[in-house]
């Protein structure tokens, strides 16, 4: 009986697991590529406004440029992270430490930053679920 509970309980766990990390992999796959989309269309903000005068200091391009290269970056990742969860949430995971570096050097950002590093420590637990999965399909 007691093996038959412990039974049960494994496939729970396993079960639950499978669900956080579909949840992570879609938030991860769908977010990114939509804000990358928005990048080219602002329809849900002005986002050069998030963009501190260092990166364009950095990269001489008008800042609608280098949003849209942001854009194709996100985008891409998004994929990546449908594709290859595991990589692909440790691209996401750098690319929002980017992003937290970036609204820190701007004024008026750190709510959005805090965001951002709680949206890192998500893709992170993605890459650990991912991870797990290998593991057990080895």
């Amino acid at each position: 009986m007691s093996s038959i509970t412990a039974r049960s309980s494994e496939l729970r766990s396993q079960a639950l697991e499978h669900q956080a990390f579909l949840l992570l992999r879609t938030i991860f796959t769908v977010a990114p590529i939509l804000f990358g989309l928005d990048k080219f269309f602002n329809l849900l903000t002005d986002w050069t406004l998030y963009l501190a005068p260092l990166a364009t200091d950095i990269i001489p391009v008008s800042p609608e440029v280098f949003m849209y290269a942001v854009g194709v970056v996100e985008i891409a990742a998004g994929i990546l992270v449908a594709l290859r969860p595991k990589l692909g949430s440790v691209v996401v995971s750098l690319w929002l430490l980017g992003i937290i570096v970036n609204l820190l050097i701007l004024p008026g950002y750190f709510d959005v930053a805090l965001r951002d590093f709680g949206l890192l420590i998500g893709a992170l637990a993605l890459n650990r679920l991912s991870s797990a999965r290998t593991a057990l399909q080895r």
